[in-house]
């Protein structure tokens, strides 16, 4: 099961109180999932939607605000993967206009509201309930342990500014985009999207998120530290090769005896201990020498060498 559908799953239970909360939230479920067939002066409301839990809320929220008749039925996607499709219908009914009216789906003419009306958006707690309506009806959040995105898509440009507005409200930075038909209001960052669950009421989803947020992120704080020491052990090993081919040329030319007292011992110790840092070479010198010390000898070191280096090239030419 996708961390959407779970989500959603615990949205659909959440009940409001209070009845501008419930009549909000439906609305947003309306907006985005509904449709409205005229035919012979009969209107009627058809919402769709995938999920059984917000298709039983939406019936539920339905039944309770207004008491009216609706149907429920069930039919199986063709196309994609075959889920079932969940229908919620108010046939034609003297309530039905009303209804309408009520939901914010036609104006005070009786013409289609585009955007959100205005009463569902004046108090915080109806602005979270059309927000969890809005994610119920066109909401998707991927999966934690991938890329982080949220997003609620609809067909209407209006509707979507006023939901980046709305969700803007709460300090989050929505953003619109478009994607053929479709207008996407979405988020990006983890700490906004767990944010704007918290607003919606997905405690547990937010848990669940947050939990899998950290060990991520602790996974991949191990792995850039894993990466970076096995980096460092790397830049090591080529450095101590590089200064035992030096030292080993100097050797079979001039003798490390030849050398300046401050090189021989470097040199030997190098010798004697490939494998080890320059400061841990720096440690067994008397007396103690830093990192820098020893380097600058193996510079000196590397300066002798790239002289032979230099002749035998003249003398192969």
């Amino acid at each position: 099961m996708s961390f959407s559908t779970l989500t959603k799953n615990e949205l659909a239970r959440v009940l409001n109180v209070n009845r501008c909360c419930k009549i909000a939230e439906l609305s947003a479920l309306a907006k985005l999932d509904g449709s409205i067939q005229i035919s012979d002066k009969q209107v009627l409301l058809k919402i769709v939607n995938e999920n059984a839990a917000v298709a039983r809320k939406i019936f539920i929220l339905l039944r309770e605000l207004f008491g009216v008749q609706t149907e429920v039925q069930a039919e199986k996607k063709i196309k994609l993967r075959k889920n079932n499709v969940y229908m919620v219908q108010v046939p034609p009914q003297p309530k039905t206009l009303e209804i309408l009216a009520a939901l914010g789906l036609l104006n005070k003419r009786g013409n289609f509201l585009q955007g959100i009306k205005n009463q569902f958006i004046r108090r915080d707690c109806c602005r979270r309930s059309y927000l969890r309506g809005a994610f119920l009806g066109g909401g998707s959040v991927s999966n934690p342990e991938g890329t982080y995105h949220l997003e609620i898509i609809t067909t209407n440009e209006s509707h979507a500014a006023d939901l980046a507005e709305l969700i803007r409200k709460f300090k989050l930075s929505a953003k619109i985009s478009r994607r053929k038909n479709w207008f996407v209001v979405y988020l990006k960052e983890s700490e906004q999207i767990v944010n704007f669950l918290s607003i919606i009421g997905a405690h547990t989803a937010l848990l669940e998120f947050e939990n899998t947020r950290i060990y991520k992120d602790m996974r991949n704080q191990v792995n850039r530290l894993v990466n970076c020491e096995t980096a460092n052990l790397n830049k090591t090993v080529d450095a101590a090769v590089r200064q035992l081919d030096n030292i080993n040329l100097v050797d079979r030319h001039m003798g490390l005896g030849k050398l300046p007292p401050s090189l021989k011992v470097v040199a030997e110790a190098r010798l004697a201990h490939p494998d080890v840092s320059l400061r841990e070479l720096g440690d067994m010198m008397e007396p103690r020498l830093g990192k820098s010390g020893i380097n600058h000898r193996m510079r000196k070191i590397e300066e002798i060498a790239e002289k032979f280096r230099m002749n035998q090239r003249r003398t192969h030419k």
